[in-house]
């Protein structure tokens, strides 16, 4: 173990034991202390599943970046590992940027991009991204003496050297296969696919896809998996243009949904969408359950909005685990079943139609799990506050007519001018909608018709700001339970 990795551990396991366990939340996995953006290593092994994610332990603002570590056995519960990964070796000494994980004969392996910048003599920056490896037993890992494995020196002529990132790693009968985010000679995003019989030596196989200007403009962190029949290609493009309510500008999340052909490995599209409409949402990865599920879970920040209170030693919780389908041509999200268990003092009630802003019996909290489903024909608009005691609250807005749901934090607490309103569509099903709220202290996932879209967004409101109100234009039905660890 390198001396910086040891003082990383040693600084971080003093650090995050001084974080108030009240400001934690409760299920969605937090950084240990310090700044933590993409998630990384998405993995199961030995029965376990392991979480990494870029982290500086520093300070709450990205650099200096490592890979943080967390482990949990269903998803929910996460424990503390120590940092896997620090920027201790010439070709990653600018940072262990993202990557991913896999189980190979007993052992963990790690693939990650190792970022070096050089001030060339006339005094501009050079930076040079490549792919290196590490293996180690789920808490200590050992980089490759051969790394980097991959440069970008293999990519098709004219290809960017220093756009070169985030490796998600799989496995198939005839050896082993990654995916890496690359920016092609128009500018714009390409993925790579690579191949290796033994994770050391490497080889490029083929584009999979390319960008064309048309998604952003560089795509990060991808991942390509097989759900239901279908391929799934899923990045992240840097400088998103909006259109319509189904993409925002900025750094998005894109899902690309079509066919693959193991034997040319060409990938065809089929259909694309966003994957989640809300304000923090970025770099999804994902993993296979030991059942067969296919999980989600992705950073829950936005790069242009940084809303972490000053007095917070940690920046950057992850989304809840989400378990993939695809319905009717989407991609459908909904929380793994795993969070049921954690459900508490549940309760069922009808509300009718109030013009006042009003609470109902039992329903309140940081940290609940509710269900509100509604017939569009007898309710035509609710607005549900969150978070709220009387100065401040979230506005979750059901809007028949425009059929439209908006999260709107403008009242929420925060003294920053950024981006407080997102609003995605939503038609009902059969004539219902049905909305899920996740509530985490400060975190408010919305998932709607089972998981058909899906909006995240942070919210720093006061603790003390606790009510849930409502107000309709008709009658409503709510399911509520707060959620609670034994």
């Amino acid at each position: 173990m390198s001396e910086k990795l040891l003082k990383t551990r040693e600084y971080e396991a003093v650090k995050s034991s001084e974080i108030p366990a009240e400001q934690r939340p409760v299920f969605h996995m937090s950084p240990a202390v310090g700044w933590a953006n993409d998630p990384n290593g998405f993995s199961v092994y030995k029965g376990e599943y392991h979480l990494f994610y870029q982290n500086n332990p520093y300070g709450t603002r990205w650099g200096n970046i490592h890979w943080g570590h967390y482990k949990s056995r269903d998803l929910i519960s996460w424990e503390y590992v120590p940092s896997a990964l620090a920027p201790d070796m010439p070709y990653d000494r600018d940072g262990c940027f993202s990557g991913s994980a896999i189980e190979w004969q007993g052992k963990h392996y790690l693939m990650y991009t190792s970022n070096r910048e050089d001030k060339l003599p006339d005094g501009t920056l050079q930076i040079r991204q490549t792919q290196s490896m590490a293996v180690g037993n789920g808490r200590d890992y050992e980089k490759f003496p051969e790394n980097p494995v991959i440069t970008a020196d293999s990519l098709p002529e004219g290809s960017s050297l220093s756009d070169f990132r985030d490796p998600k790693l799989w496995r198939e009968d005839d050896g082993f296969y990654a995916v890496i985010g690359s920016r092609s000679p128009d500018g714009s995003g390409q993925i790579a696919l690579y191949s290796s019989q033994d994770l050391r030596s490497w080889r490029f196989v083929s584009i999979l896809d390319r960008c064309n200007n048309e998604y952003g403009k560089m795509w990060e962190c991808p991942d390509f998996f097989p759900l239901d029949g279908k391929q799934v290609l899923i990045v992240s493009p840097q400088e998103m243009l909006a259109e319509g309510l189904e993409h925002h500008n900025g750094n998005g999340s894109l899902c690309l949904i079509g066919s693959y052909d193991r034997s040319s490995h060409t990938f065809t599209r089929e259909a694309g969408q966003a994957i989640d409409y809300g304000m923090d949402f970025y770099a999804g990865q994902t993993t296979e359950t030991p059942d067969g599920r296919r999980v989600l879970v992705a950073w829950m920040n936005n790069w242009e909005n940084y809303l972490t209170p000053n007095d917070f030693k940690w920046s950057g919780p992850m989304t809840v685990p989400r378990e993939l389908t695809l319905r009717d041509g989407r991609l459908c999200q909904n929380p793994v079943r795993e969070l049921e268990k954690y459900r508490t003092d549940e309760l069922k009630l009808r509300v009718e139609a109030s013009e006042e802003f009003k609470e109902l019996p039992g329903v309140g909290g940081r940290v609940f799990d509710m269900t509100v489903e509604l017939d569009t024909e007898e309710c035509k608009s609710l607005e549900l506050r969150v978070a709220a005691d009387g100065r401040f609250y979230t506005s979750l807005v059901y809007d028949g007519a425009k059929h439209t749901f908006t999260t709107d934090r403008t009242y929420s607490g925060s003294t920053r001018d950024l981006l407080a309103v997102r609003t995605m569509p939503l038609t009902g099903h059969e004539g219902r909608v049905k909305l899920r709220i996740l509530m985490d202290k400060y975190t408010v996932e919305v998932f709607a018709n089972d998981g058909e879209r899906v909006m995240s967004s942070l919210i720093y409101t006061p603790l003390g700001a606790e009510k849930i109100l409502f107000c309709s234009d008709g009658a409503f039905e709510v399911m509520f339970s707060q959620i609670k660890k034994v």
